[in-house]
């Protein structure tokens, strides 16, 4: 079947030569792919051998990284055992001593836990304490007895016995809670132990301002209600003084007395009553204390002039004693004087008895006996003298010293 030209525009084609061109363009194309297989070939050759060679050159480093690391691992792991022995050495040791320490640590933690447990338990006991404190102090007879039982304390521990006297009853018929006996005068001084503390109390809690100035008039009153029944019952004259006590069980009521209300004070000052703190009636206690000390001291004076006359006495007699001492110390040292002159004499004629030459002595007393025997004759010339040996004076014996004693009472 014959194949028709192809019209394509203006140009026509004929479709077997189409295909010889194709056909010979395929053959290009396998023949330039056979070139590039062949030229790829080779270049796989050259690379196969390349990397034959670098795969040699590769295996020899291998092998020697392979026995460095080897050596390596080993001098590592020898290193690390080291460090593995120190380490477990050091965390024995620090752990021994972090025991030790533990232990003495918990040690001294029990021992706080007890003095924890100790304070907790005074805790309770002040708090047990604290609310029985509270329920006395709601009581006002209660609140009586408390500040009673303080003044009592301060008294009794500053004053001796006989110096006061509790619920002592006045000519009047009433009875202050105590009286100071004062010295060289019947009238004693008063002391009132029953401050009025419940408009304190209602001060103290309040919170509006209305509630404190209600509190505040309240205080005012009471106090002042009872300033006035002191100074009509207590202060009565020649059996009282003129300036009696009030004792305040507290002070911070009493420091809230002298900010707070100042015009009680005054009022109190004014009627001859004198409020007192503990701390203060303390300092009075203590200050009448000095004065029964000197009245007692001045009332023991013509005992004391009494026992110094005795001292100047004895001291009189213990001079003349002294004096007599000294007279037998002189008549001693006398006597002394006199038995040393007796030894000095006795010494020289013992040193004069050692000197002599016994050999002229012994011709001397011949000579006198032929002398007397026989008519005297001329005198033989005198021998010639001879040479005596050197007298050897020998210390003198000075015996023991006397010191004269001095006369003490006539100030040598």
């Amino acid at each position: 079947m014959a194949l028709e030209p192809l019209q394509v525009g203006s140009v026509t084609l004929d479709p077997v030569l189409i295909g010889l061109a194709l056909a010979g363009l395929a053959v290009v194309a396998l023949i330039v792919l056979a070139i590039v297989l062949i030229v790829h070939m080779s270049r796989r050759k050259q690379e196969a051998s390349a990397s034959d060679a670098h795969l040699g050159e590769l295996k020899v480093r291998l092998q020697t990284l392979a026995e460095i690391s080897v050596t390596r691992h080993g001098e590592l792991a020898r290193a690390v055992n080291e460090r593995l022995d120190r380490m477990t050495h050091k965390v024995g040791t620090d752990l021994n001593e972090t025991a030790r320490r533990t232990h003495e640590s918990i040690s001294k933690l029990n021992e706080r836990l007890a003095v924890i447990d100790t304070a907790q338990k005074n805790l309770t006991d002040l708090s047990s304490n604290m609310v029985s404190l509270q329920e006395i102090l709601a009581n006002k007879q209660a609140r009586g007895a408390f500040g009673q039982m303080r003044m009592e304390a301060i008294v009794q521990d500053g004053l001796p016995v006989g110096a006061y006297t509790f619920q002592a009853t006045l000519s009047n018929g009433k009875r202050p809670d105590c009286l100071l006996h004062m010295p060289n005068t019947p009238a004693g001084v008063v002391i009132d132990a029953k401050f009025p503390l419940e408009g304190f109390e209602a001060f103290r809690v309040a919170r509006r301002d209305e509630e404190k100035k209600l509190a505040a008039r309240q205080v005012r009153i009471d106090v002042g209600r009872h300033i006035e029944a002191m100074a009509e019952r207590y202060l009565i004259a020649g059996e009282t003084q003129d300036t009696a006590i009030l004792f305040v069980p507290s002070e911070a009521i009493y420091a809230d007395l002298a900010e707070h209300f100042s015009d009680i004070v005054q009022k109190a000052h004014r009627a001859r009553i004198v409020i007192c703190a503990p701390n203060m009636l303390m300092l009075a206690v203590q200050t009448m204390q000095a004065i029964l000390k000197d009245v007692q001291m001045r009332e023991q004076a013509h005992l004391i002039q009494r026992e110094v006359a005795t001292l100047m006495e004895d001291m009189g007699r213990f001079r003349d004693r002294v004096l007599d001492l000294q007279r037998h110390f002189g008549q001693a040292n006398a006597d002394i004087d006199k038995i040393l002159t007796s030894s000095e004499k006795i010494t020289k004629r013992g040193q004069k008895i050692e000197s002599l030459d016994f050999e002229e002595e012994a011709k001397a007393e011949l000579a006198k006996k032929n002398g007397a025997a026989r008519p005297p004759a001329a005198a033989p010339a005198p021998p010639a003298p001879q040479a005596q040996p050197a007298r050897v004076e020998r210390p003198r014996s000075e015996g023991p010293r006397i010191i004269r004693q001095p006369d003490l009472l006539a100030g040598e």
